[in-house]
């Protein structure tokens, strides 16, 4: 079975690029969804912050655009901003992510080796295209660890996804524990690593989402590891920004989601750029200018700490364990008129 449009069924009502099943229903009511959601987050936070030694800290919900904190994503996406009337009209922008940020705060508050921060990242991103797993708000968790310069490695990077996907399969057994109406687990016992160009070797004539589609379907959880940069087809596996993670030491974390039958990423992480692949990654994304923002300035000198870090999705999470169909169910945001009819139609009641 191919993944995309063609292989929506009649029996399925599509809305915008994700199919909802035309039975579905919710095992939780809209009061015990509330609860439920946040247990998910309480459980799930706790577990994180205990596995990778992370402290919570407090985090900026805007920032200058001159300080070059703020989180290019793709490069193409619009910050939201306004204008400061105390400062004389001065600019400011919404973080789009933190990843930036997050490495800045953890030489400022003292960071040790081994030690690292989370934060609770609340976004909004107006130029996304909204559907069953799309919404212009954006929740997730933030973290960022010290490590040294010898573990800029994959090993590294594998050991820390094995320990998020243990959170992950302790807080699916915790939920259903509390609601078993939700069903049975459906995560595999272990994550299974898939390198980008592996995947475009083996589906050389699928797109990389297709190509996400049936390796999550064998296996159930996967890290993809390689974004951003070209691979031999030219293209690379998905965009990302030069200037936080290594193209070759990062990566997605994707769940087949047994509810509407597709790649469900609900992480992306990676160990990020020292002075030598900042500058390589610049360099082929033709955005050298940026290297004289503060904060590229600083990585270039070799002034903030060795570190790994990501994002992970707190809607996406209790879409995944609460088997919600659409994320307006544990999240509140703006649809438009056209989801609203269609989530009528198949019985979703949106936040």
């Amino acid at each position: 079975m191919n993944y995309g449009q063609e292989s929506i069924q009649t029996e399925r009502l599509v809305l915008v690029k994700y199919a909802i099943p035309k039975d579905y229903k919710s095992s939780l009511g809209l009061f015990e969804t509330q609860q439920a959601i946040k247990a998910v987050k309480d459980y799930f936070e706790k577990s994180l912050a205990t596995t990778l030694n992370l402290t919570r800290v407090t985090a900026p919900l805007f920032v200058r655009p001159e300080t070059g904190l703020n989180d290019n994503l793709n490069g193409v996406e619009r910050p939201v901003s306004f204008d400061i009337k105390e400062q004389n009209g001065a600019i400011a922008e919404v973080v789009q992510s933190l990843a930036k940020w997050k490495r800045y705060a953890l030489k400022k508050y003292g960071f040790k080796h081994g030690t690292g921060l989370y934060t609770d990242m609340n976004a909004i991103r107006r130029d996304e295209e909204t559907d069953a797993i799309h919404s212009i708000y954006v929740d997730q968790w933030d973290w960022e660890k010290i490590i040294s310069k010898e573990e800029r490695n994959i090993e590294t990077l594998k050991t820390v996804v094995r320990r998020i996907y243990g959170c992950l399969l302790a807080t699916e057994a915790h939920i259903i524990s509390l609601y078993p109406a939700i069903g049975k687990t459906m995560l595999p016992n272990e994550i299974t690593f898939v390198t980008s160009q592996e995947l475009e070797d083996a589906y050389p004539s699928l797109t990389p989402q297709q190509r996400e589609y049936e390796i999550v379907r064998k296996y159930g959880a996967v890290f993809i590891i390689g974004i951003g940069g070209a691979l031999k087809s030219g293209k690379p596996h998905d965009k990302r920004a030069p200037d936080y993670d290594d193209w070759d030491l990062n990566g997605d974390i994707i769940l087949y989601n047994h509810v509407l039958d597709i790649p469900f990423e609900v992480s992306s992480m990676g160990i990020r750029v020292d002075a030598e692949s900042l500058a390589r990654q610049l360099r082929i994304s033709g955005t050298e200018d940026r290297a004289s923002l503060p904060f590229q300035a600083s990585l270039l000198r070799n002034e903030l700490p060795y570190t790994i870090g990501g994002g992970i999705g707190q809607s996406r999470l209790c879409m995944f364990f609460l088997r919600k169909a659409h994320i307006g169910e544990v999240q509140c945001s703006i649809w438009t008129e056209e989801t609203i009819r269609e989530c009528e139609k198949a019985g979703i009641t949106l936040l």
